[in-house]
């Protein structure tokens, strides 16, 4: 059982026990009441409930449910062999089954995701399909208008209340691995990482095997230091960036955050139009290439070439 992920052990297997906003709990826990999910699409940022929340609308109802992920079976041959196939037996429980498409923004606009357009229509009196992703606009737009779309965006005047339902989960989550832990570095680490409860979890577990989560825990997390980054990106020096970024373990989106946040200091007001753009665009670009620090070279070969520095 040490070995066991403690994003999988504690997920929530109820509507009510997910950590999500009343607002977006009511019309699944009406689902789960009525026994009839409806084709859904949930999209929103990484780790914040939506295949949490498809999983245990099905296990609260109790229907037969199949799980794709697809980013790993993108191709048509997946609607052929496994879609399919599923979509059109009856269920051992005699209900309605469900299929739950996660990362279905990685399916194939081509093939794949026409295909699901019409056997939406022709498996709806035997299957409702759940579509999760983090980019909506990924997504092609029969998809949309055959689904309840149901946005994951937290607002503003939910985030505290949301960051400590976390605390308090994350707190029963120690207790029952018998992790010591100070407080004040899970409020420091929680604020670092939310809302992604997926990352948050994941990242006290693989500390967790030090056996305490202590003010330890937050030197490993140090905000990114782009002081030397800067100084790259105005002497237009490729060879130092290129070893900067092979020797960091940084995550983009932090890299990019922080980027953004300094760039006044960095190229003239003229160029921060330009550079917000790159940010974005190679902000989007992460989610799928194959080498992140490609990616992010990419970007500073920009940066360099196309801005005025100060």
């Amino acid at each position: 059982m040490k070995h066991v992920l403690w994003t999988e052990k504690y997920r929530p297997q109820t509507v009510a026990d997910c950590i999500l906003p009343e607002r977006l709990k009511l019309p699944f826990a009406e689902y789960v009441k009525q026994a009839m999910i409806p084709n859904l699409l949930l999209h929103g940022g990484p780790g914040v409930g939506k295949t949490t929340i498809a999983k245990a609308m099905c296990e609260e109802i109790g229907c037969d449910y199949l799980v794709i992920n697809g980013s790993d079976e993108s191709g048509i041959d997946v609607f052929r062999t496994k879609i399919k196939n599923y979509a059109s037996s009856l269920s051992m429980a005699g209900g309605r089954k469900v299929i739950i498409i996660d990362e279905a923004d990685y399916l194939n606009p081509n093939s794949t995701q026409p295909a699901l357009r019409n056997a939406l229509e022709e498996y709806a009196g035997n299957c409702s399909f759940i579509f999760t992703c983090n980019y909506k606009g990924r997504i092609i737009d029969p998809l949309h208008s055959r689904c309840a779309v149901v946005d994951f965006t937290l607002k503003a005047t939910e985030k505290q209340k949301m960051a400590f339902d976390f605390f308090s989960r994350v707190q029963m989550i120690l207790a029952a691995e018998s992790i010591e832990y100070d407080k004040k570095v899970l409020v420091e680490f929680i604020k670092k990482f939310f809302p992604d409860f997926r990352r948050i979890l994941n990242e006290l577990q693989r500390f967790s095997s030090f056996g305490k989560i202590d003010v330890g825990l937050l030197s490993c997390l140090s905000d990114v230091e782009i002081s030397e980054v800067i100084g790259y990106l105005k002497a237009k020096d490729f060879g130092a960036l290129r070893k900067w970024v092979g020797s960091h373990d940084i995550e983009p989106t932090t890299l990019f955050r922080k980027l953004y946040d300094n760039m006044y200091t960095i190229v003239k007001p003229e160029s921060v139009p330009q550079v917000v753009l790159l940010l974005a665009d190679y902000g989007y670009k992460s989610a799928f290439v194959a080498d992140q620090e490609i990616n992010v070279m990419a970007l500073f070969v920009e940066i360099m070439m196309g801005c005025e520095f100060l």
